[in-house]
């Protein structure tokens, strides 16, 4: 799987205080145990470069996407814009649009879910359970479907929790697993290692501005994101 680096790097907005990437498929927002680079150190070169900074350049992480997820990701170019974004996204202000394309429609045009969700770190996986069990968490998004295709369907989500995996977890629950996620149950893998997710859209106020943002990640270039256009 190709990663993203400083010269392909989708630049969706910037200013003095933030900037908005939409991420590839496979890349990694965090640095972890696989020790491959992160976007935040791309983004970071990227900055570097472009205003031919000295020494290190700050970049705050604001939220993360699945490694196997594409669009939207948000970060921090100021140490006053951090934390603000951090509150924003904490007290549930920013809203966030994905879409998925399932195999199997949901048998609602559209509905909210709800369930409860455990994790489980060994596997790196949620489980959703319809009633409260121990250790787990409430998640709740709104589907609709705005698309069908040949063999799939073109779901829009918002969510209003932000749970591990929860988009995932959640549509396989209802028996829509998302196109290429072996992990939730779809049969087969995308042979690049993605699964059909994309943070779509990213609504939140400035940190700084106080107006509103409102921001829209192209779809990857597959033939099939493009069929849904």
């Amino acid at each position: 799987m190709a990663h993203s680096n400083k010269d392909n790097l989708q630049v969706v907005y910037e200013d003095n205080h933030i900037i908005v990437v939409n991420k590839r498929a496979g890349d990694i927002v965090q640095g972890d145990k696989t020790g491959d680079k992160p976007l935040s150190e791309v983004v970071k070169s990227y900055l570097k470069e472009k205003y031919n900074k000295p020494g290190n350049v700050y970049l705050g992480v604001v939220h993360r996407l699945d490694r196997p997820t594409s669009g939207l990701v948000l970060f921090a170019k100021t140490s006053k814009a951090l934390p603000r974004l951090n509150k924003l996204f904490a007290d549930k202000k920013a809203q966030k649009t994905y879409w998925a394309l399932v195999k199997k429609a949901p048998l609602q045009t559209e509905d909210k879910l709800i369930h409860y969700l455990k994790r489980n770190p060994k596997q790196n996986k949620s489980y959703a359970h319809k009633k409260e069990v121990p250790d787990s968490k409430k998640a709740i998004l709104h589907y609709k479907i705005i698309k069908k295709l040949q063999a799939y369907t073109l779901l829009e989500i918002n969510l209003e929790t932000g749970r591990h995996h929860q988009i995932r977890c959640q549509l396989s629950a209802i028996g829509c697993t998302i196109k290429g996620d072996l992990k939730y149950g779809f049969n087969r893998s995308n042979k690049d290692g993605s699964i059909h997710l994309h943070a779509r859209k990213l609504s939140f106020i400035h940190p700084i501005k106080k107006e509103e943002i409102t921001l829209e990640a192209p779809l990857p270039p597959d033939n099939l994101w493009q069929a849904c256009l």
